[in-house]
C-alpha cells in the first residue's frame, strides 16, 4: 500500500481551499461523504480490504493524502502533478484536474452535465444499471442520490431523486455499490412516505434521523425484485370484498388478482380504490395506496378520510406529487410494491392500488425523451410495455401463504381505451372495471359499466350466495340495456318489455351507493335477493333508496340479524330472507 500527501497548493488544483472549512469531503468505500473541520489535526485512513475500492481520502489541517494500490502509483503521480510555483487556477482548470483524476478511478465519477433532472457523469466506469449514486454537493447537510438509467460509451445518465439545484457541473459522485432499495416494515403502517422512503406527514418517529430518513437497521429491499415463479404461486380462491355491490357482484376480485380500474377524468377511479381500502377494515390486509403525479391537497385528503374513517392504521400512503420530480413518479410504483412485497412474504394478504399509471408512463416518457431515448408510438419509449408489466407480475397468490392483489387506475381520454397505454395495461391485467362519463352524469355511481367490465379469475374466489344470484342480474342488466333506448323514442311497449325496463332501472338505482360507505357482503346479498325476486316491484324507483335504507335498519334492530348475516356467507337461506321481506315490504308499501 503507498499513499501520497499533497500540499496546499495541489489541493487547490481540485478546487478545494485550504482552510477544510466545508469541502473537503471523506469518500469512503460505501459512497457516502463526510466534511472534515478546521481543527482536525489527523485523520488516519481505515487499512483498506481486498473488497474495498482502491482508494480511500483523508484529510488533516494542511495536507490531503490518497491510499493507492501497489502497482498504480506511477500513472496516480503522473495524474496528479501540478507546478507548485502556480498561485490560481480557474474553474475550467479545476474542472480539468478532476477528469483527469477520475478516468482512473472506477468508482467515482465527475458531473459534467446536469439540466431537468438529469446529469451526466464521466467516470464511474464500473458503475451497473439501476445502482444508486450519490452526490458529493457543497452543501453539507444535503444528501443527495441519483439512480444509474443509461450506460454510455463515454458517460452514464443518471436522474436525480431530488432537487438538482444543488448539483454544478465539477462534483464528485460515489458508487454506493447497491441497487435502488426502500424501508419495509411495520413501521410504514399509519405513514405517508415519499418514494424513497423517508416521511412526509410531519410525525415524529423514534427510527427517525436528524435528516427525516429512517434508520438503517430497518429492514429494507430491491426497489426491482424479480417476481414470483409459477411454482410458487397458486390460483385465485378468496375474495377480496370491496365493499360496492356493483363490483362484488358483477366484477368480482379476489386476492392475488390484478384488476384495472379504467376511465376518464372526474368518474370515480380514486373513489373505488378508497372504498376498497375502507371495506378492509377488520379483514387482515395490509393496504398501500401509492399517489403519482397527483395534487397535494389530494393525498392529503385521501389520508384525512382514512385517518376519520380509523383505516390508517393498516394503510401505507407513497405519495410522488405532481410538484416533485418526474423521476420519484417514475420509482414511485416500484417502492409501494417493495413494501408490500415484504408483508406478502410474511404471509400476509396485500392490496396495491396505483393511482394511476397513466401518469407514470407520463413521467418515465420524459425522462426517457431527457435521456435521449428514441421516441415510439405516441412518443412513449419502446419499453413502456415492460414498465408496467414487470410491476403488475409482482402481484401473485402464494402457495405457501400471503398474496399482493394490485388495483392499478389508468385515465383515459373521451373513453377512448384503444391508446397505446391502457391497451397495454388491459392486455397485462386480469380483467378491467371500466367506468363511463354518462353514467357518471346521470347519477349512476359508482358509474361501473356492467357490459364493459369483466373480472376473469375473480369469480373462482366469489361469494357463493352473490355467485348465485349473479347471473340473473347480469342477464337482466344486459337485456335492459337492449330496450332501453326504445323508451327513450317513445315507442309504445308491450307489457313484457314494460316489467322489464322497470325492473332493469330499479336494479340500477339499488347498484347505486355513496362514497365511503361499503357495505359488508352479506347486506348486499340481502338487497340482491330483494331486487332479483320481485320484492321491488311495487316499490317506485325514487324510493329504492330509501327502501334500500330502512331495510338495513329494520334488520339490524331484530334479533335474527347476526346468525342470518353469519349463514348468508356460505349459503342463501331463501325461506328466511322472504318471510322477512315479504312483511317488511308490505308494512313499507302501505307507509311510504
Amino acid at each position: 500500500m503507498v499513499y501520497f500527501t499533497f500540499n496546499q497548493n495541489l489541493l487547490s488544483s481540485f478546487g478545494y481551499n485550504t482552510a477544510f472549512s466545508s469541502e473537503i469531503f471523506l469518500f469512503s468505500s460505501c459512497g457516502l461523504f463526510l466534511s472534515l473541520s478546521d481543527d482536525t489535526n489527523e485523520q488516519e485512513g481505515d487499512e483498506l480490504s481486498e473488497d474495498d475500492p482502491f482508494f480511500d481520502i483523508y484529510a488533516s489541517a494542511d495536507n490531503l493524502s490518497f491510499f493507492v494500490e501497489e502497482g498504480d502509483e506511477d500513472e496516480f503521480l503522473a495524474l496528479t502533478s501540478f507546478d507548485e510555483d502556480e498561485s490560481s487556477l480557474d474553474n475550467e482548470e479545476i474542472f480539468l484536474n478532476r477528469a483527469k483524476l477520475v478516468d482512473a478511478l472506477c468508482d467515482v465519477g465527475i458531473v459534467i452535465s446536469v439540466a431537468d433532472g438529469i446529469a451526466g457523469i464521466k467516470g464511474l466506469s464500473d458503475v451497473c444499471y439501476g445502482e444508486i449514486v450519490t452526490f458529493c454537493v457543497g452543501h453539507s447537510s444535503i444528501k443527495l442520490v441519483g439512480l444509474v438509467l443509461n450506460l454510455e460509451f463515454e458517460k452514464v445518465g443518471v436522474v436525480v431523486l431530488g432537487d438538482d439545484s444543488f448539483i454544478i457541473p465539477g462534483d464528485f459522485v460515489c458508487r454506493n455499490f447497491t441497487l435502488m432499495n426502500v424501508p419495509t416494515g411495520d413501521h410504514l403502517l399509519g405513514r405517508v412516505v415519499d418514494p424513497l422512503g423517508n416521511p412526509i406527514d410531519g410525525l415524529v418517529d423514534s427510527l427517525l434521523h436528524d435528516d427525516n430518513s429512517f434508520d438503517s437497521s430497518s429492514s429494507s429491499r430491491f426497489m426491482e425484485s424479480r417476481a414470483p415463479s409459477i411454482i410458487s404461486r397458486t390460483s385465485v380462491n378468496l375474495p377480496l370484498e370491496t365493499g360496492l355491490k356493483v363490483v362484488d357482484s358483477l366484477v368480482p376480485i379476489g386476492h392475488g388478482q390484478r384488476e384495472l380500474i379504467i376511465g376518464d377524468a372526474k368518474t370515480g377511479k380514486t373513489s373505488i380504490a378508497i372504498d376498497t381500502i375502507l371495506n378492509q377494515k377488520g379483514q387482515d390486509t395490509i393496504c398501500i395506496y401509492v399517489a403519482i403525479g397527483q395534487k397535494r391537497s389530494s393525498v392529503a385528503r385521501i389520508a384525512k378520510v382514512l385517518k376519520d374513517k380509523d383505516c390508517l392504521s393498516f394503510t401505507i400512503i407513497v405519495a410522488a406529487t405532481a410538484s416533485q420530480a418526474s423521476a420519484l413518479q417514475y420509482i414511485a410504483p416500484y417502492s409501494g410494491c417493495s413494501m408490500g412485497e415484504f408483508f406478502m412474504n410474511e404471509g400476509l394478504r396485500v392490496l396495491c392500488v396505483y393511482d394511476d399509471l397513466s401518469k407514470h408512463a407520463v413521467s418515465y416518457r420524459q425522462l426517457s425523451l431527457l435521456l435521449r431515448r428514441p421516441p415510439g408510438r405516441e412518443g412513449y419509449p419502446g419499453d413502456v410495455f415492460y414498465l408496467h408489466s414487470r410491476l403488475l407480475e409482482r402481484a401473485a397468490n402464494l402457495l405457501d401463504g400471503g398474496s399482493l392483489t394490485a388495483l392499478p387506475i389508468i385515465e383515459t381520454i373521451q373513453g377512448d381505451v384503444s391508446a397505446y397505454i391502457p391497451t397495454n395495461v388491459i392486455s397485462i391485467t386480469d380483467g378491467q372495471i371500466f367506468l363511463e362519463t354518462e353514467l357518471f352524469t346521470k347519477g349512476i355511481r359508482p358509474a361501473v359499466s356492467p357490459g364493459l367490465s369483466v373480472s376473469r379469475v375473480g369469480s373462482a374466489a366469489q361469494n357463493k350466495v352473490i355467485k348465485k344470484m349473479a347471473g340473473s342480474l347480469k342477464l337482466e342488466l344486459a337485456q335492459f340495456r337492449e330496450v332501453e333506448d326504445f323508451t327513450k323514442l317513445g315507442f309504445v311497449l308491450d307489457e313484457a318489455t314494460k316489467r322489464l325496463v322497470d325492473r332493469g332501472e330499479k336494479l340500477t338505482r339499488l347498484l347505486v351507493q355513496n362514497r365511503f360507505s361499503p357495505l359488508a357482503i352479506t347486506d348486499q346479498a340481502i338487497f340482491l335477493y330483494a331486487a332479483l325476486n320481485g320484492f321491488l316491484d311495487n316499490i317506485p324507483s325514487d324510493l329504492v333508496s330509501r327502501y334500500e335504507v330502512e331495510l338495513l335498519v329494520f334488520l339490524k334492530s331484530t334479533f335474527i340479524y347476526e346468525p342470518l348475516t353469519y349463514h348468508l356467507r356460505f349459503d342463501l337461506h331463501s325461506d328466511i330472507l322472504a318471510y322477512v321481506l315479504s312483511n317488511f315490504t308490505e308494512c313499507f308499501a302501505r307507509i311510504k
